[in-house]
C-alpha cells in the first residue's frame, strides 16, 4: 500500500488561493524563504523552514481566491515583520513578546491572508 501524501510532506497543507497566485508566491519566497518553483497550470508547491509545504495556486478558475489565517516562526520575527512589509504587506500588529514566550507580529499579505509572525524566546504556558 502506498503513503497517503507524497514523501516529506505533512498530513495538512494549507492550500492559499489567490488571484495573483505568482505574486504571492515571489512574496512567501521573499519574505520566509519560501523554496520552489513557481508553476504554470498547478498549483506551487512552497517549503518554508524546510518542514513545511504551502500550496499557492490561482483556482484554476474553479475556486474563487479565498484567505487564510497562518502562524509561521522563524529566526527573527522583527526582520522578517520589515521584510514583509517592504515586500508589500500591511502591518496588522507590530513585534511585540507574548506571555507565552513568543516574539510574534501579524501582517496580511497583498493576497489578504493573515499571518503571525513568530519566534519562540522562552518556555511559556
Amino acid at each position: 500500500m502506498s503513503a497517503p501524501r507524497p514523501p516529506g510532506w505533512p498530513t495538512v497543507v494549507p492550500r492559499l488561493i489567490a488571484a495573483d497566485s505568482d505574486g504571492l508566491a515571489r512574496f512567501l519566497q521573499s519574505v520566509f524563504g519560501a523554496e520552489g518553483e513557481i508553476n504554470a497550470g498547478r498549483p506551487t508547491e512552497l517549503v518554508i523552514g524546510g518542514d513545511s509545504v504551502v500550496l499557492v495556486s490561482d483556482g484554476g478558475g474553479q475556486r474563487e481566491p479565498s484567505t487564510a489565517f497562518l502562524y509561521v516562526y522563524v529566526a527573527n520575527a522583527d526582520e522578517t515583520y520589515a521584510r514583509a512589509l517592504a515586500a508589500g504587506a500591511t502591518g496588522l500588529e507590530a513585534p511585540l513578546d507574548t506571555a507565552y514566550g513568543d516574539r510574534r507580529a501579524i501582517i496580511r499579505d497583498p493576497g489578504g491572508n493573515t499571518w503571525q509572525i513568530a519566534t519562540h524566546r522562552r518556555g511559556g504556558g
